[in-house]
């Protein structure tokens, strides 16, 4: 089975990680975990200066948050499976979350993607979208989308 795992390091993405402890794994089987980061530049310049902000910075930041993430999340995920024959790998992408989690899904050959639900509301929902509910639309094999617990 080849399963990707899809998180951010958000509550929601570490209930994800945790629910493939109830997974029937084999010997042989692989996860790849990734974390996408979402980096927007502005497109538009400031009509009264022309400025146009440099966001070096703040790229490199997510870039390391996102790598942080990876390192916690592929050990906990080796932790769960140690002495089990899989394959766990992991990287971090660039783009936007909803189509870099399907495009790698179908590079992959996965058959079941792994993903955290924000639980947004509606207007929530019409204001940040959803990636979970645009995974599962445009994804072509199985999707398990996961929900922290109220307490968390």
């Amino acid at each position: 089975m080849k399963i990707l795992l899809a998180t951010d390091g958000s509550k929601t993405g570490m209930a994800a990680m945790e629910a493939l402890q109830t997974l029937a794994l084999h010997d042989g089987d692989k996860i790849k975990i990734v974390c996408i980061v979402d980096f927007i530049v502005p497109l538009a310049v400031d009509i009264y200066g022309g400025y146009l902000p440099d966001t070096t910075e703040f790229a490199k930041a997510a870039k390391e948050n996102a790598e942080k993430v990876m390192e916690e999340t592929g050990n906990r995920v080796r932790g769960y499976f140690s002495g089990r024959d899989l394959e766990i790998t992991t990287d971090v992408l660039f783009g936007t979350p909803e189509s870099r989690i399907v495009e790698t899904a179908e590079e992959m050959g996965s058959d079941l993607i792994v993903l955290g639900s924000h639980g947004y509301n509606r207007w929530e929902k019409l204001l940040l979208g959803s990636v979970s509910d645009s995974v599962i639309h445009h994804a072509h094999c199985s999707v398990l989308v996961v929900r922290a617990k109220a307490s968390e």
